[in-house]
This record gives C-alpha cells, structure tokens and sequence, in this order.
C-alpha cells in the first residue's frame, strides 16, 4: 500500500464515480460506500457471512446499485506490520471475488480500525447490542474515509505540482 499502488487504484478506478469499502470479518462483511466526489465516506449496511457465494452476489449486487468503481477491501495486519492469517484470508476472498466482479482492489490497512469505532461508540455510550449492530459497516467506513483521504492528498499534491508547471510556463511565456 504505498503512494504508487494507490496512485495506481485512484486511476483505474476512476471509471465509475464511487468506492465502496469492505471490513472482512469471520461472522460479518462491514461495507461502506463513498460519495460521487469521493470525500466521504459512509456505513452502508452488514452482511452476515454464511457462504462465499451468497456473500459475493450481495457485494456484486450493490456495487452495480450504487455504480462503483473499485473495491477498498480492509488488510488486517499485524502490529508489526506482517501479514498473518486473517490478512491471507482477505487476500482469498479477494482473489475469490475478482472473477466475479472486475473491478480495480486496493487493499488497505486496516489496523487499529474496530478498536478506535469501539472506543468511539464507547464515547458515545452506545449499549453492547448496538455497538455489535454498528461496528463492522463503521469500521468499513473507517478504513474508507483513511484511503480517501490518502487519495485526497495524493490528487492534492499532483494538482499543486501541475499548477507550478502551469505557472511557470506562463511567466516563461511572458
């Protein structure tokens, strides 16, 4: 997940308006779906995992509702920034859903993203149900809005540095 790779997403992607974002869980897929301008990112609903298939058709079906153009699909890292076992699991499902659904994956870090949505339903005094109810699509969100917010600065940066070249080649005019 360096600059290149997303870099590199943001471009193939860009075919259609929105990302959608996905927080792998072994009982639950929390999904998130970008807005059209891809600044914001929101929960968009919990899928209870039961087989691959179902789970994929579900996916597939709203990323052809919602017109997306790529999937940022949550990597469980370690702390250590290795890979274990629930990371090569996201990697699978991945490799499982590309045949399916063709279009560009980012995979993002996703460290430390359900505990800070729990500390933030903490804050907000959530009950134990409701935060059950909430946490995976929140985290999606979470993860979401971070590689937007990359892509954002990303887009920024190359803006800038266009801007300077725009500048200077009009005062070389001149």
């Amino acid at each position: 997940m360096n600059r290149e790779e997303i870099a590199a997403f943001a471009e193939a992607s860009s075919g259609a308006p929105r990302l959608i974002g996905l927080d792998l869980g072994t009982k639950t897929i929390g999904l998130a779906l970008s807005d059209v301008g891809r600044q914001i990112a929101s929960p968009l609903e919990t899928i209870r995992r039961v087989k691959f298939t179902p789970d994929a058709q579900r996916i597939v079906a709203l990323c052809a509702t919602h017109a997306v153009g790529g999937l940022v699909i949550g990597l469980p890292l370690n702390m250590d920034g290795s890979e274990g076992p629930r990371a090569q699991s996201s990697r699978s499902f991945a490799r499982n859903l590309k045949p399916l659904l063709p279009l560009p994956i980012l995979f993002f870090d996703e460290r430390l993203s359900t505990a800070a949505v729990t500390r933030t339903l903490l804050e907000a005094d959530a009950s134990r149900a409701r935060r059950g109810e909430l946490v995976d699509k929140l985290a999606a969100a979470y993860i979401l809005q971070s590689c937007l917010d990359v892509m954002g600065g990303l887009l920024g940066a190359v803006e800038e540095a266009d801007e300077a070249i725009d500048g200077r080649w009009s005062r070389e005019q001149l």
